[in-house]
């Protein structure tokens, strides 16, 4: 975390004047978390056919808010803008299904679902997790803001309603097709410029002695584990325990429980209810919370000292790009994710260093990285080509990855992880 005013005083005009007001509690925004300079969107990728023309690039410039604490980018680019038109379909992660499957499972028999239930999940993508609830017999809505990709829910058998959540839509579902005991809202809080209006939308669409699960990548793992890549347009903002506890307040929503996952490094499933049936939380939250108060988490100087860590990692990625060109190795990459975007903007890696990427999704087939160019091509290239080293860049997807990868060994391709150090296995 900086201020603008500890610059030298040559450079304090040229420094960051403020990022506005912050989106929990109004205060003016004064101290900057971290600054990755300036990217185009994550997900933003470019058809051959538009190579040549110009790409809008946004600051990456993180903002905490000195009085709640909340760490938070500026909405820079509307939520309407990336989201309508997605490029990401959950399904395409064979480890990410599995997931949802288990968590669909687990919540069925936590919370004792069945044929008399009902189940919302916001931002449902392509139906990846509902799908599992289909299977059980409950009755589900998806609620997902892009229309391409709600037509393939709609395939598997997920009803889907194309829509951002906000108060007036919570409502609206609620009165079209009832409660619900159990809203997911998994890996879309960060996702969401308006905090307070997408909470109360929540709080709308749950039963007065419903459920609600969010799973939300936790900044105390971000911090320890230099994950630095996952900072993008399209995270509006990044959570401790406290903040998320702070946010649903706001709609009268308490946090009974709260759950650590490995998922995209480290992850939050937080519980909550309404505040008229939420009776006594779990030790598990009182535990988290002091952690990370211990951490330092819980005052605005516990969250300075992250610019050292991500000068760091480019520094190392860099280096071993830059060494194996001049050795006249081949790296090509693993995966076209909006983290792995962050990272090879900021490091400014271009396919002089990393020659393509691959990945599963075929509708990415084709296209450029956004920024970058790298071009993506399908899985099959790797055994075409032959590269001398592979770089991971879903790195939350490594055992996955690397289990898909087995075989390049066989002829010394090794693979590259570059956060939360760089590891060449």
């Amino acid at each position: 975390m900086t201020r603008p005013a500890t610059l030298p005083t040559t450079l304090a005009g040229l420094s960051a004047q403020g990022g506005g007001a912050c989106r929990l509690c109004d205060r003016p925004l004064t101290d900057v978390f971290v600054d990755l300079g300036m990217s185009p969107p994550c997900e933003s990728y470019v058809p051959r056919e538009r190579l040549e023309s110009p790409e809008v690039f946004y600051p990456l410039r993180v903002w905490i808010c000195a009085n709640c604490l909340l760490v938070q980018l500026p909405p820079h680019v509307p939520a309407e803008e990336i989201f309508s038109d997605y490029a990401y379909y959950s399904s395409y992660s064979s480890s990410w299904v599995a997931h949802a499957e288990r968590f669909v499972d687990t919540s069925a028999e936590r919370l004792g679902l069945g044929a008399d239930s009902f189940v919302v999940e916001v931002a449902s993508n392509d139906g990846y997790l509902l799908q599992h609830a289909v299977a059980r017999g409950i009755r589900v809505l998806g609620i997902e803001p892009a229309g391409n990709i709600a037509v393939d829910a709609e395939a598997r058998g997920v009803p889907t309603r194309v829509a951002f959540l906000g108060a007036e839509e919570g409502a609206a579902v609620r009165a079209e097709h009832g409660p619900a005991d159990l809203v997911a809202a998994n890996n879309v809080f960060a996702h969401v410029p308006d905090v307070r209006d997408f909470s109360a939308g929540l709080a709308a669409l749950l039963a007065d002695d419903g459920w609600l699960s969010i799973e939300v990548p936790h900044l105390m793992r971000l911090i320890e584990r230099a994950q630095y890549d996952t900072i993008y347009h399209e995270h509006f903002s990044y959570y401790t325990l406290l903040t998320a506890q702070r946010v649903l307040a706001t709609a009268g929503l308490v946090v009974v429980d709260v759950e650590e996952l490995a998922t995209h490094g480290g992850s939050l499933r937080i519980w909550a209810r309404h505040q008229q049936h939420a009776g006594t939380g779990t030790p598990a939250v009182a535990a988290l919370l002091a952690e990370e108060a211990a951490r330092g988490l819980h005052t605005l100087e516990g969250h300075s000292g992250f610019a050292a860590v991500v000068d760091r990692v480019k520094r190392d990625l860099v280096a071993f790009l830059s060494a194996a060109a001049a050795e006249g190795r081949t790296v090509v990459g693993y995966g076209a994710p909006g983290k792995g975007n962050t990272l090879l903007n900021h490091c400014g890696i271009r396919s002089d260093l990393l020659a393509f990427t691959v990945d599963r999704n075929p509708h990415k087939h084709g296209m450029f990285l956004p920024g970058t160019h790298i071009p993506i091509l399908p899985p099959e290239a790797i055994d075409e080509v032959r590269p001398d080293y592979v770089l991971i860049l879903p790195w939350n997807l490594r055992t996955e990855i690397s289990a898909q990868l087995a075989h390049v060994r066989d002829w010394g391709t090794r693979l590259v992880v570059p956060i939360p150090a760089l590891e060449i296995d």
